[in-house]
């Protein structure tokens, strides 16, 4: 039987590369159009008619996420159970997940930014080690680096910066072994995408088996990367309660963590930096085009 294919072809990228382009043009939009007291349904609406009256884009990819203040922490919000209802709050962090589909083909952005335009220093030391855990692995992924390796990075690239900031403490690789990356991040660093959000393929080939530890279990491939591979980089950071309580209750992880700093995040919600990414030799291809920095950010906020 010939092997799933996973890398795309030249007409494929094309498509994607529009799908990414209006993804991040409707995320845009959405950013501009956000002020507190706005529900987040209403921003969800912002992008789909931008998605559609812009681009096209009939369909899309999968169930917004438009996820304010402590919303943010949940990583599948939105859906019937969870319809994107709040009220977005002045000081909240906002997590907008959403794509649109154009010929068939998936876009899948995350943006993570204030209601308010303006970071906080608490806001600023988190958004920051995703940041840097984003674009360190869009640096690092190249053919022939297992992705399961990328994930690892980006979990040791945050811890660097929860440590820096008092959060976390001790030895980081001793912290990636015990798997406190994933108290902060428990879900996998990426996928495929393509024909589908979370495209097929993961899991055959050259990959290794599923893995059982937290984090890494959640891993939608651990494949090695190749050329004209499309996959999602989006590392996030997440002040989830089950998950610290859980982790303050383990006397191994427990002694890694900072109570006191660690509760001052508590009901912040998370943040989550999402691009949608071609694989090359070379220098890899971001297909997502939207401000990440935090100076970027509140620079294109302002324009209101």
């Amino acid at each position: 039987m010939a092997e799933l294919r996973v890398f795309k072809t030249d007409e494929e990228l094309q498509v994607m590369r529009y799908a990414s382009l209006i993804a991040s043009e409707a995320h845009k939009a959405a950013m501009k159009h956000i002020k507190p007291d706005l529900y987040e349904y209403q921003l969800e609406s912002i992008f789909r008619h931008t998605s559609y009256y812009t681009g096209g884009c009939r369909h899309l990819a999968y169930t917004c996420i438009a996820a304010s203040g402590c919303n943010s922490s949940i990583l599948h919000y939105g859906h019937a159970n969870a319809p994107n209802d709040r009220q977005v709050k002045d000081g909240d962090m906002c997590l907008f997940d959403m794509g649109p589909e154009y010929c068939c083909y998936a876009s899948d952005v995350t943006t993570s930014f204030p209601a308010n335009g303006k970071f906080t220093d608490k806001q600023k030391i988190i958004y920051n080690a995703v940041l840097k855990a984003n674009r360190e692995v869009l640096k690092q992924a190249k053919p022939g680096v297992r992705w399961t390796d990328m994930h690892i990075l980006s979990e040791r690239v945050i811890l660097e910066d929860l440590k820096a900031a008092g959060l976390v403490q001790g030895d980081v690789n001793e912290m990636v072994k015990n798997r406190i990356g994933a108290v902060f991040m428990p879900h996998g660093l990426g996928h495929f995408l393509g024909l589908d959000t979370h495209d097929v393929g993961g899991y055959l080939g050259d990959a290794t088996p599923r893995a059982s530890e937290p984090g890494l279990k959640s891993l939608r491939t651990t494949r090695t990367l190749q050329e004209r591979m499309v996959i999602t980089i989006e590392p996030g950071c997440y002040f989830v309660d089950t998950l610290l309580d859980a982790a303050f209750a383990d006397p191994v992880k427990s002694k890694f963590l900072v109570k006191e700093k660690i509760d001052q995040f508590r009901g912040s919600g998370g943040v989550r930096i999402e691009d949608d990414v071609i694989i090359w030799a070379g220098e890899n291809e971001n297909m997502s085009r939207v401000p990440r920095t935090v100076d970027e950010i509140e620079a294109f906020m302002a324009q209101k």
